[in-house]
């Protein structure tokens, strides 16, 4: 227990160390460029996944390794008896007797080449998001409080990989001749949350924790709030989409705005029971998509003109490119379906959707995290 003192006592003050200037979050800057600069690799390398992917569902590739094998499956077929035995492989599946009977070998090795790739591809994504977080994790650079949500990405890309062999062995059963469209918009969806996960993590690492908490009082819950809904309403647009590519209802019906010169396609509630015509009957799949895309159009629009009344000069043409990628995506949409859908249009529509999605991500970002910036408007 300390002792009393005398009030005649000299009492010497203790100096206390000046504060630095950002000493709280000094060296934090730095982990956090270089988590962000490790995610803009894995969000080049997702997008390009997604192409690939792509391109394999259009040329029918996926089903051409008929086995999971997440180790050897990286080695491709060295020799001509390796070729042949995948070959023979393939040859034993519905596909090949219902759809590709009398394949060339070298016609197989095609489509083998582009699912390989595929897996190939996730594979090396794999790789590079475990190099990258135990290689932050063991320097200690993952930013505080976000090794959760960097695991989360591995955790996410691993189910990606069984999700992926799950939709492929539909496609291996009887009767069937390509991957079922329910799983197929399942992989699809799940590639698209991690692709918007990725990119709004970058947009987070951009800027400093402290102020983004200081622009989040500054931000604007009203156009956050449209910014939301037109990220629900598009991401359910890429999931209808990926039934319309699951079920090739995109290469029919190639006219617009009418459907076999009608506003209702024919045969619309043809299939029973009734509800399964909303996923797998190709013109009320088709006429969902278009439909949805419109309405898509009409909230868009809704959330530029709410857009026009804020001050925030970089907020507001965040949305004007919001609006300005959805009408190119819906003209490019509508220029795929009157060409019947072939794979050098349809490519480039589905890469638009990941456009869209990361326009619309930006805007709700600097809806919610506005810039700063000088009373003229000019960011400060």
């Amino acid at each position: 227990m300390a002792k009393p003192r005398s009030i005649f006592e000299d009492v010497t003050e203790t100096t206390k160390p000046a504060a630095v200037p950002g000493g709280v979050s000094r060296d934090r800057g730095r982990a956090r460029g270089l988590a962000r600069v490790w995610l803009m690799v894995l969000f080049a390398l997702v997008v390009l996944m997604i192409a690939v992917g792509g391109m394999t569902r259009l040329t029918d590739s996926g089903l051409s390794i008929t086995e999971w094998a997440p180790l050897s499956g990286a080695i491709p077929p060295l020799s001509a008896g390796d070729w042949q035995a995948e070959f023979d492989a393939y040859r034993q599946i519905p596909q090949y007797a219902l759809m590709n009977r009398g394949m060339s070998l070298e016609e197989f090795k095609v489509i083998y080449w582009w699912e390989w790739g595929h897996r190939q591809l996730g594979r090396v994504i794999g790789l590079v998001w475990a190099v990258g977080f135990f290689g932050l994790l063991v320097t200690r650079n993952i930013p505080p409080g976000w090794a959760g949500r960097l695991l989360l990405l591995g955790g996410l890309g691993g189910l990606q990989g069984a999700i992926g062999w799950w939709m492929v062995h539909s496609g291996l059963q009887d009767g069937m001749i390509s991957v079922a469209s329910y799983r197929l918009a399942t992989h699809l969806g799940l590639a698209f949350l991690i692709l918007g996960l990725i990119a709004w993590f970058v947009f987070k690492l951009g800027r400093e924790e402290a102020l983004l908490m200081q622009a989040r009082r500054e931000g604007d819950r009203r156009l956050k709030g449209m910014a939301t809904g037109l990220l629900h309403l598009s991401f359910v647009q890429i999931l209808i989409g990926a039934l319309v590519a699951g079920i090739d209802a995109g290469r029919n019906y190639i006219d617009w705005p009418l459907m076999a010169g009608g506003f209702l396609p024919p045969n619309f509630w043809v299939l029973e029971p009734a509800w399964r015509n909303l996923f797998e009957n190709d013109g009320t799949v088709q006429f969902i998509h278009r439909m949805w895309g419109y309405l898509i159009v009409l909230v868009a629009v809704g959330a530029w003109i709410a857009a026009r009344r804020t001050a925030r000069v970089a907020t507001k043409r965040a949305f004007d490119w919001v609006l300005v990628g959805i009408f190119a995506q819906v003209v490019l949409g509508i220029v795929t379906v009157m060409h019947s859908s072939p794979w050098y249009i349809a490519i480039w529509h589905q890469l638009g959707a990941v456009a869209v999605l990361v326009l619309i991500l930006r805007a709700r970002f600097l809806s919610m995290y506005p810039l700063v910036q000088s009373v003229k408007g000019a960011r400060a």
